[in-house]
């Protein structure tokens, strides 16, 4: 099932269900619960991110060829970092590039994002995935200046400006997408394409991040792990390639969608 998150025409926030004819039927009850697809047709003002996280784990450097990229070992353990909650955006809406705290290095990465669909701790490989709601495209948008340079060697300063999480269009339900691993995964910016590759290139692959990230730590039901990103950034393109006013930017996954927003400066 592909559903998403939408806002009607008298601004309430529901969730609906995709059609085969691209109507969308209204869905009644708790995502994280019980849930029904009614026979009521959504009214469809505008499409959100599929859902508001309780948390936002991240993990960076887990694809082969972006480590070699970069010139980065191969880590032993997952690497991560976390975004917050006013980082995510919208389907269509814009991403805005830092101009109080400016940085002139904002770059996209195309990455897997996977939602957790119930309360989980110390969860083992082989029943990570029983764990998993769905899964959606995100963008982690990343101010590499602040990241690297001005971020005091952390990398939470470069991640977590507003707008720096686009998640969407839908969020395609786990029985459907059974091999999270076996995906194309690509960014394309002005029409170009930037990054395109598999999410089977992951060295640490979806099971392995559940069970890592729940190893005595309690994930909560909506959370998002993004699962990193592949080669082809722009801080890597020679001469380096970062965005900037009026672009637009797009994130595709085989079997969920297209997720497209445009890159605008911000108003200060």
């Amino acid at each position: 099932m592909k559903i998403i998150r939408y806002q009607d025409v008298k601004y309430q926030v529901k969730y609906a269900a995709q059609q085969g004819d691209g109507t969308a039927k209204e869905i009644a009850g708790d995502l994280f619960g019980k849930f029904e697809v009614t026979d009521n047709t959504a009214d469809v003002r505008a499409v959100l991110a599929p859902l508001v996280p309780t948390g936002i784990l991240c993990i960076g450097l887990n694809y082969r060829r972006h480590a070699a990229e970069g010139n980065a070992p191969i880590p032993k353990w997952p690497v991560l970092f976390m975004k917050l909650a006013s980082t995510v955006q919208n389907p269509g809406d814009p991403i805005v590039l830092p101009r109080r705290l400016k940085s002139e290095q904002v770059d996209y990465e195309c990455e897997l994002a996977v939602v957790i669909g119930k309360r989980c701790k110390n969860v083992s490989r082989e029943k990570a995935l029983d764990y998993v709601l769905g899964y959606t495209c995100a963008n982690d948008v990343s101010a590499r200046d602040w990241q690297k340079d001005f971020g005091g060697s952390q990398w939470c300063r470069g991640k977590t400006f507003d707008t720096f999480c686009p998640l969407g269009p839908c969020l395609v339900t786990a029985d459907e997408l059974t091999q999270p691993n076996s995906l194309a995964i690509k960014t394309i910016l002005n029409g170009e394409v930037m990054q395109d590759w598999n999410t089977n290139d992951m060295i640490f692959d979806v099971p392995t991040l559940i069970e890592f990230l729940s190893g005595s730590t309690t994930l909560m039901p909506g959370t998002v792990i993004l699962t990193g990103t592949p080669h082809g950034v722009g801080m890597a393109r020679k001469p380096p390639l970062f965005l900037k006013n009026g672009d637009k930017v797009t994130v595709e996954i085989e079997k969920i969608g297209s997720l497209v927003n445009p890159v605008v400066d911000e108003m200060v």
